[in-house]
């Protein structure tokens, strides 16, 4: 971090605090200014899951606590995306952050590269059983900036394709065994979606095309990443966007609706209604909407890796991955990483029960195992992991991001047929330029 940017960042931070800006957050963000990390026995953990992932969570921390009665863990749920990110950046800037925390790994560059994280050596992964050879590769692999690791990944949680089993059955897509066929290749899987749409008698799929700009850039970025394009390099300040391949990417999702296999300007809840109520056969979307689509369809539906519909590249699809950070404390004393650490683990432990929402783990123990092997659909769209596609390594990039923001309407432009492939390709350019030359707000 820039010192001076640091500077300027901690005095807007005092600023917020005295005007109550931090009120009715919990104790922990209150002392982020005026108080003190508590009796050596109490774990901070802050978080931003609710619904179907606070549950599952909940049961972990329960599991947690009755085999740690001598912790006394505090777990702090925030609201998700943008403000969750500013607490614990004001928190930490305030020498009174949480002991651990929850992160995107999108977000983890921006966190580590401003001096916000404690980094973890390779001897306190051993001593707690966590060696690298335990997680996901590339999970791992994108927790590390500058060759030091700065999280430990619990998930990977892609961008997915969910499908009716009964519609894909009657258009003829499901093989002998009940599987859905190989669908790779631009024709195949237009090919699959007008097949469907000979069933459904309204759309083939459905995608989210109007206000949620991550589902914007999820389609878009899955594709372009098949082409095996780069978007920015020097942690985004230098732009290296392959704009043929931009055009490329939008052109197959133009065609998806221009040949109305897909509906335009529908938002994200109309997405998956048209999925569950039997008027689309495919649901591209987060493996997250797993628990909304089995309430209300129950087994009929399955799950796989996105498509992969270009070949220029290794595959690739749209993917972010939870996990856990230590928010650099004022001392060792205060930071408690053994305490962390071990909470840590007991967590990844405890990953099979994540993955019933249906996130991916990340500690392989569990990945391997016969008891998440059995659970489906889940073990279906696991191999995603391997081809997680993350956000660009940039401070304007990253999950709720104003990456996202910049580049939804040029890519709803074309799905929507406001705008040619070329043009928007042109405008999602002219957005990432003007980011890279902004300067970090940390």
């Amino acid at each position: 971090m820039r010192m001076q940017g640091r500077r300027r960042f901690l005095g807007a931070a005092g600023g917020l605090a005295a005007a109550g800006a931090l009120s009715g957050c919990s104790s922990t963000v209150g002392q982020a200014f005026t108080g003190s990390a508590g009796p050596p026995s109490l774990l901070n953990f802050w978080h931003p899951f609710t619904g179907g992932d606070g549950a599952q969570l909940v049961a972990m921390q329960d599991r947690y606590r009755k085999r740690n009665p001598g912790t006394d863990l505090k777990s702090t749920t925030m609201v998700w995306g943008a403000p969750y990110y500013t607490k614990l950046t004001l928190a930490t800037l305030g020498r009174r952050p949480p002991q651990v925390a929850i992160t995107h790994m999108s977000r983890l560059p921006t966190l580590a590269a401003s001096g916000l994280l404690r980094d973890i050596s390779r001897s306190e992964l051993a001593e707690h059983g966590m060696q690298a050879s335990r997680f996901n590769k590339a999970a791992f692999r994108r927790a590390h900036l500058d060759g030091k690791l700065y999280a430990l990944p619990l998930d990977t949680h892609p961008f997915v394709l969910f499908f009716r089993k009964k519609i894909a059955e009657k258009a003829g897509l499901l093989d002998g065994d009940g599987e859905l066929k190989d669908l790779d290749g631009p024709e195949k899987f237009l090919d699959a979606m007008r097949a469907a749409k000979e069933v459904t008698g309204v759309w083939g799929g459905s995608v989210a095309s109007i206000k949620d700009p991550g589902t914007n850039w999820r389609i878009f970025w899955t594709l372009y990443r098949q082409l095996g394009a780069d978007l920015v390099a020097d942690g985004g300040r230098k732009v290296v966007m392959d704009v043929g391949a931009a055009e490329e990417a939008l052109a197959y999702i133009r065609r998806m609706t221009a040949e109305k296999l897909v509906p335009t300007g529908i938002d994200y809840t109309s997405s998956l209604t048209l999925l569950t109520s039997g008027k689309a056969g495919f649901l591209m979307d987060g493996e997250w909407q797993l628990p909304a689509v089995r309430d209300a369809v129950e087994d009929d539906f399955g799950m796989r890796t996105f498509p992969r519909i270009f070949r220029d590249g290794p595959y690739a699809c749209a993917a972010d991955s939870h996990a856990f950070i230590l928010p650099t404390a004022p001392s060792e004393k205060a930071q408690r990483t053994e305490q962390s650490l071990a909470f840590t683990r007991a967590m990844l432990d405890s990953s099979l029960d994540w993955a019933k929402g249906g996130h991916i783990p990340a500690w392989e123990p569990t990945a391997r195992s016969d008891a998440y092997g059995d659970l489906r659909p889940q073990a279906d769209y696991a191999s995603a992991a391997d081809g997680a596609a993350y956000d660009p390594a940039a401070w304007y990039a990253g999950a709720d991001s104003i990456l996202y923001r910049r580049c939804a309407g040029a890519i709803a432009s074309v799905q929507g047929g406001r705008a040619r492939p070329g043009a928007a390709a042109d405008a999602i350019h002219g957005a990432v330029r003007e980011l890279a030359k902004m300067e970090a707000p940390v």
